[in-house]
């Protein structure tokens, strides 16, 4: 297994739902604070990493969410069932018959999601989802004591049970939090593959929180350090799968790293019009190098870099997307090859900039 195979593997094994991302930031800590100047946190738990350049006042951002989605805990019963609040955007077709961990403050806590048997749904029932709010957490206990017992609470976070792998020994790896963790995977690649090099800018690796509830933390983390230049890790929609339109979701994996033009998502109104002049800079970057890339257009979504691009007095903000099936649910999936050229236009990119765009 590669370097950056590793790192996936590792980071979508760690619980880090939205709002309980220490775990996530003490794992990108050990592997950054080697391959960096300076490290620090700010209030909200986003972590950065600081590489200097020749030129310090010429800064630029790189910014991977480490949060998941998840749920949290908002009431337990008196038979010791406990019902859950989504963290984040949630399919609920995805929430039954699931394994999911609990993050208690005596450490994780299985349970089982469970609803009514399908012999006594009623039709009407049965032609629907079943809505997060009516599923329950079955931990195996006969009470409200046996539950607390285990150290269960309200407002403890929730995570799926799902140990990532790679399919069938192949290239594409599958997980519970591919959605950010393949970006959190690629700042530290980047910064270990910078570590020798002699740079212009100065590199700010923000690996940041609560993207999944909001993009809350990338705006504060970007009015802290003022980027002349910034670039948001993320996943994003691919198509390539039966019943999907072409039309609707181009981007498909294993056809290299897209680069975003623009994105907005119609229910929250977060998004970014990529500034021409680097969406250019970026293309020529991949064509000069021949890293194969995608050109990415998205309506329903958005990233850090909608926050970033308007923190203090405006910064200058891309982003370079990971294609991924199944986003949003328990069994994401990237190909390795667009996360290896994903690194390679990263790093290749930094090394061109010389001067603000």
């Amino acid at each position: 297994m590669s370097t950056l195979g590793e790192y996936l593997s590792q980071l979508d094994a760690i619980h880090g739902v939205s709002g309980d991302e220490a775990r996530v930031a003490a794992y990108m800590k050990e592997k950054l604070l080697p391959l960096s100047d300076e490290c620090y946190a700010d209030p909200l738990g986003n972590h950065v990493f600081v590489k200097r350049g020749t030129h310090p006042a010429l800064k630029l951002m790189l910014a991977a969410h480490m949060d998941e989605i998840g749920f949290i805990i908002h009431y337990i019963d008196e038979l010791g069932y406990a019902f859950i609040t989504p963290v984040g955007i949630h399919d609920s077709r995805m929430v039954i018959n699931q394994i999911l961990n609990v993050q208690t403050k005596n450490g994780p806590v299985k349970a089982i999601t469970g609803g009514k048997p399908a012999h006594i749904v009623s039709v009407e029932e049965a032609s629907r989802p079943i809505p997060i709010e009516q599923i329950h957490l079955d931990f195996g206990t006969a009470s409200l004591a046996e539950t607390l017992e285990l150290g269960v609470r309200v407002g403890d976070y929730v995570a799926f049970d799902r140990h990532g792998q790679f399919l069938n020994g192949g290239k594409l790896f599958t997980g519970k939090a591919v959605d950010d963790r393949a970006g959190c995977a690629l700042l530290i690649e980047v910064m270990r593959r910078l570590q020798e090099r002699q740079l212009v800018p100065t590199i700010y690796a923000v690996a940041t929180v609560q993207e999944e509830i909001g993009i809350r933390g990338a705006g504060p983390a970007a009015y802290g350090i003022q980027p002349d230049i910034g670039l948001a890790i993320d996943v994003t929609l691919a198509g390539g799968t039966p019943g999907v339109e072409a039309k609707k979701l181009p981007i498909q994996m294993g056809k290299g790293p897209a680069i975003k033009f623009f994105d907005w998502s119609l229910k929250t109104f977060n998004g970014n019009a990529v500034p021409k002049r680097l969406t250019d800079r970026l293309v020529e970057t991949a064509e000069q190098k021949g890293i194969p890339y995608q050109s990415e257009v998205l309506l329903h979504g958005a990233t850090d870099g909608s926050k970033i691009s308007l923190s203090a007095g405006g910064v200058v903000t891309g982003g370079i997307s990971i294609p991924s099936r199944y986003i949003h649910s328990a069994t994401g999936c990237i190909h390795m090859d667009d996360l290896e050229h994903a690194v390679q236009l990263v790093v290749a990119f930094i090394e061109s900039v010389t001067e603000p765009l």
